[in-house]
């Protein structure tokens, strides 16, 4: 500056002292007037060089003053360039979003902010508040817009909601919006400066903690929050307890918080279980005991106790959470239940024992009275009354035996569930089934169809034996007299499992009517005279011991299909 200000003052003094020189010389030319040219020469230049020093020091004194303004504006420079830096690293440290609402020009500038955090480039972007409202939710927009508008027209310097904005992508981020208002002197808001936060995961948390905290409160278990840390050999004071707790216990939290659970001890309760707790707590270990409490009313009730710690980021333990079950019903049910057993295992082996003592103080009158009959059949009786009462006691003694060995048979099956198994060959085992039933058979002429895709099952032989005997003798015994009889015996695997099928075409059974007592004890479904109603009984009863199942589908005057169904 200086230097220019001398260049100045020289080029100056140069320029009037030429001119000065040159007009006097012209005007002594022309004049020739000695005195006067000489007095006006020495005039002219001390006037130039008092010319040039006033202008040399106005000159510096404005030197002085753009220096000086100059060296203001250079460090205003500095400190706004210094500023934004700041802001610049603030911003991204904070991760904000900012934005710049000049209200009057409706003219709208976002920071770097708005590409980071919601991909949208300067490009893409309208400056003006329009493009703003239109990225908040719909859900959102009224309610924020009135707010906002409330707040410029109060104008209050301070703002901050909550809302969705739209990202790039289409997807929406929670975000929380903070702003202040500039005003000019006369009070009008001028412009909104507001920095955007993006509070998604924040928001995704509260909403799982209002979740979970719905859970708790809704929960029909008993939650109860205490302490990390238990003084005095005591269990951490509770500084939490659901709606659920106080239906169970009759404390409210009013009387609970701030106190050790140990409140609800008996006098007279077993210190066992509270030891281990105790234990429990000082290992931070989680901890399940069956206990019994007492509640407000002094009642006593059971409760299965869960007690678990938990741990912050920092692994550090910060509460503990105990879950509370009232089982007490639970432990009557159980009791009622363990007594049921015990009266209907008893019941089972008197029923057993007297089936026993039945069968066998029954066989030794039998045979003597059989023996009776033997020998009357060898006496000539004349008497036919007498003969034909005979011949009806003959007849019931052997039905009464038939059903004591029935009862014996029974009795066998059920008294031994443990069986020795073998590998069958079913093919092999029918053929044999058709030899025993020969005369049936042959006085029959059946149709008899086999398909064995499973040719083997390993399994209990004679029980294998008896079932299918029973089946196939029921098949010919109750045929229809409307069409010839058809047998098909099939066996198949299923998955890990054997079925055998065995159908006939005979005349059925009611299944409406006799469903529910199919296969019970005794139950007859024909007017057959050699019918006992026990071989679907002693079916069952076998099939379920060798570990299998059997069903029956039956209909009257269309035939019968039972399945048996046996795992590999």
């Amino acid at each position: 500056m200086k230097s220019n200000t001398n260049k100045v003052i020289l080029f100056y003094s140069l320029a009037t002292l030429i001119i000065v020189v040159t007009y006097h010389t012209m005007a002594q030319h022309f004049v020739n007037e000695q005195s006067i040219s000489t007095y006006g020469y020495t005039k002219d230049i001390i006037f130039v060089i008092i010319t040039s020093l006033f202008l040399k020091i106005i000159l510096s004194k404005n030197d002085e003053i753009s220096t000086r303004n100059f060296n203001t504006q250079k460090k205003i420079n500095e400190a706004i360039r210094e500023s934004n830096d700041k802001y610049d690293i603030v911003a991204k440290a904070t991760s904000d979003t900012i934005w710049d609402w000049k209200l009057e020009e409706d003219q709208f500038s976002w920071n770097k902010g708005i590409e980071s955090v919601f991909g949208y480039s300067q490009d893409n972007i309208i400056v003006n508040s329009n493009w703003w409202f239109e990225k908040i939710h719909p859900e959102d927009s009224i309610k924020m817009s009135v707010r906002l508008y409330s707040f410029i027209e109060q104008k209050t310097e301070k703002w901050q909601d909550q809302y969705r904005f739209k990202c790039a992508d289409n997807t929406y981020k929670y975000v929380l919006d903070r702003a202040f208002l500039l005003k000019d002197k006369n009070g009008k808001a001028i412009r909104m400066i507001g920095a955007i936060q993006d509070i998604t995961k924040q928001k995704e948390e509260e909403n799982r903690l209002k979740l979970l905290e719905t859970v708790i409160i809704q929960s029909k278990d008993s939650i109860i929050i205490t302490e990390p840390k238990s003084k005095q050999s005591k269990i951490p004071n509770i500084i939490y307890a659901n709606p659920a707790f106080t239906a169970m216990s009759g404390y409210t939290p009013d009387e609970i918080i701030g106190k050790s659970p140990n409140l609800f001890k008996r006098p007279n309760s077993d210190n066992s279980n509270l030891k281990k707790l105790l234990k429990a707590i000082k290992f931070k270990k989680e901890y399940q005991i069956e206990t019994i409490l007492l509640s407000k009313v002094k009642k006593e009730y059971c409760v299965r106790l869960s007690m678990a710690p938990i741990f912050n980021s920092e692994k550090e333990l910060s509460h503990w959470v105990s879950i509370l079950r009232d089982i007490t019903e639970e432990k009557k049910q159980e009791k009622e239940k363990e007594q049921l057993i015990r009266e209907l295992t008893q019941n089972n082996n008197d029923l057993k024992q007297f089936s026993y003592i039945t069968s066998h103080n029954l066989r030794a009158p039998l045979s003597n009275l059989t023996g009776l009959l033997q020998l009357l059949e060898e006496t000539t009786i004349h008497d036919p009354e007498l003969q034909e009462i005979l011949n009806g006691f003959n007849q019931s003694t052997q039905l009464l035996n038939n059903t004591v060995n029935d009862l014996a048979r029974v009795i066998a099956i059920k008294d031994k569930p443990a069986i020795t198994k073998e590998n069958v060959d079913l093919e092999e085992l029918f053929l044999h089934i058709f030899q025993q039933l020969d005369t049936m058979i042959t006085d029959q002429n059946p149709l008899i169809q086999l398909h064995f895709n499973t040719k083997t099952l390993h399994t209990h032989k004679p029980y294998l034996e008896s079932i299918f005997l029973n089946l196939v003798s029921n098949a010919l015994k109750y045929k229809s007299e409307k069409r010839k009889l058809q047998i098909t015996i099939t066996t198949q695997k299923v998955k890990n499992t054997t079925v055998i099928l065995i159908h006939d075409n005979g005349i059925g059974i009611d299944l409406i009517r006799n469903k529910d007592k199919i296969f019970g004890l005794y139950q007859r479904f024909h007017l057959k005279p050699d019918s006992k109603g026990l071989g679907l009984y002693l079916v069952k009863s076998q099939v379920e011991i060798m570990g299998g199942t059997v069903e029956i589908d039956s209909e009257i005057d269309k035939g019968t299909t039972l399945t048996i169904t046996f795992k590999n």
